[in-house]
């Protein structure tokens, strides 16, 4: 049972609800019940005090019944937000989704897949879509920071076009491989590239190397994402059923940028709609650091919204980030020299780092306190 704020009771199964009504509850104020169908629960519903209690897209039942139920607890004090209609997403989903939950249809083709009819679907005006989009990203939101109480998150940021049959990107796997060793979770922006690289580093760390160079080859078939995702995605399909006992990690995609197809490699996804949203989200969850691979703009924009969050946080609160790549954050992006002059003489500055190796990564952020 998760509580927050006080009194504030979330409650997202069936079981959560039949153990707080089996405590002998008189009241239901506080509880935000979320996503649950209650047509068998009416009568012990009907017994509580409603005054307080919020219910987010709950179904009452389908019957006339089940309708004079919700009109009854809004007249006895409930807030209720209906189920949104004709939507391909749960807008009050409890928990994060799966790469299986996303890549649903992938034996057709990408096109058919949960992924792209969502992203589809998301392209489209009107105000029903609108709110339907919040309020999905606001039940990802949450599910997040359910999924990551506890855990020690370390995030890998870098260029989606980082192609599999590449050094780098191998460099990019064995390093999300040391840092998952080490004990942390890998979380990333979700997407192809290196982003996906560390994530698939992270679900093998419970192997050698060597099985990782094994799945790298087996990856290697289809190096890049275009021109066909649905070739790109069924070559990662081949090694998630070779090695199913993956490890944990977190991505975390957007379908703002829907062209760039979620990898396959986290177990864990929180998509959200708003771009904005997820960068920063993604940004704060990452308490044990954050490692920036060569990237371009997204990595870039990552990297000075990090830096902001460390030159206002309090000392103790300040996390490591790691650039890789000299030449290319000094000379190709020359994010380096603007970073490190905003570092100086701040707390942030003995934990801002640029490396050439990502070999030496994990020296840096490994068993620092969170």
């Amino acid at each position: 049972m998760r509580r927050e704020r006080g009194r504030t009771v979330e409650i997202d199964s069936l079981e959560e609800l039949d153990a707080m009504l089996g405590r002998g509850a008189t009241s239901m104020s506080g509880w935000h019940v979320q996503g649950l169908d209650l047509h068998d629960h009416t009568d012990r519903l009907r017994g509580l005090d409603a005054e307080g209690a919020l219910f987010l897209g709950c179904r009452f039942g389908e019957d006339g019944d089940g309708r004079a139920v919700e009109e009854e607890l809004r007249e006895r004090g409930a807030l209720i937000f209906p189920v949104v209609p004709d939507v391909p997403v749960d807008t009050y989903r409890p928990g994060l989704y799966s790469p299986g939950e996303l890549y649903d249809g992938l034996e057709r083709s990408y096109e058919a897949t949960a992924d792209a009819r969502i992203y589809a679907w998301s392209n489209g005006d009107g105000l029903d879509r609108s709110l339907a989009k919040a309020l999905h990203d606001h039940a990802v939101d949450d599910a997040l920071r359910d999924h990551v109480a506890g855990r020690r998150l370390v995030g890998v940021m870098g260029g989606h076009a980082l192609r599999r049959d590449t050094e780098e990107y191998a460099a990019a796997a064995r390093l999300g491989h040391a840092l998952a060793r080490g004990g942390l979770t890998v979380c990333t922006g979700g997407g192809p590239g290196a982003m996906e690289a560390a994530n698939l580093g992270a679900y093998l760390s419970a192997h050698p190397l060597s099985v990782l160079d094994e799945a790298l080859e087996l990856l290697a078939r289809a190096p890049a994402f275009r021109p066909s995702v649905t070739t790109w995605a069924r070559a990662a399909s081949v090694v998630l059923e070779r090695w199913p006992d993956g490890a944990d990690s977190v991505g975390i995609p957007t379908w703002h940028y829907g062209h760039e197809p979620p990898n396959l490699f986290a177990t864990a996804i929180a998509k959200y709609f708003k771009n904005a949203i997820r960068e920063d989200i993604l940004l704060h969850v990452c308490h044990a650091g954050i490692v920036f691979l060569p990237g371009a703009g997204g990595t870039v924009q990552e990297i000075f919204q990090d830096a902001c969050e460390n030159y206002y946080a309090d000392p103790a609160r300040v996390a490591p980030m790691v650039l890789v790549g000299e030449q290319h954050w000094t000379v190709t992006l020359p994010a380096w020299p603007l970073l490190r002059a905003l570092a100086a003489d701040r707390p942030m500055q003995p934990v801002v780092h640029l490396v050439d190796d990502p070999g030496d990564v994990p020296a840096l952020v490994l068993d620092r306190p969170c």
